[in-house]
């Protein structure tokens, strides 16, 4: 099934959007307390959103954190009903773009690491109260 026709943006003032996304996801439906959903790495995070056009209305987002020596994906979510057109990717490859270029500005040189949490079973460590693994990309900057 083709997915609906949608956008991907990177957000400068719709981190509200990013938000309710991420709340109904892992608050609501997964059931992580309300007050870990935002932390302290928001105000910093690049925050990504994928919207149905022409509606805009928000079904998924990824947050995007740089420190010393990697990138971190986090807070990947996608709305339920929405899961099946593969949004998630999308989103991670909106992110891998991103990070790119900001590396090839910031002057960094091949290749660029990603770190993620993921909730997929292996070798596991706590996270939130859920198991989680360490995920690790690394992109080469050129093209």
């Amino acid at each position: 099934m083709d997915p609906p026709q949608h956008e991907i943006i990177v957000v400068r003032s719709l981190r509200q959007e990013c938000y309710d996304v991420r709340i109904d996801v892992f608050h609501h439906e997964q059931k992580f307390p309300l007050d870990t959903e935002i932390d302290d790495l928001d105000p910093t995070a690049t925050h990504i959103l994928l919207r149905l056009v022409p509606s805009l209305k928000s079904v998924g987002t990824i947050r995007c954190t740089k420190h010393a020596g990697y990138y971190k994906l986090s807070r990947l979510a996608v709305l339920k009903d929405y899961r099946q057109y593969r949004f998630g990717r999308a989103l991670v490859l909106a992110l891998h773009d991103h990070v790119k270029r900001d590396a090839k500005r910031s002057g960094q040189h091949d290749p660029v690491t990603i770190k993620c949490h993921s909730q997929i079973p292996g070798e596991e460590f706590d996270e939130e109260g859920a198991p989680h693994q360490l995920m690790v990309a690394r992109l080469p900057l050129s093209d």
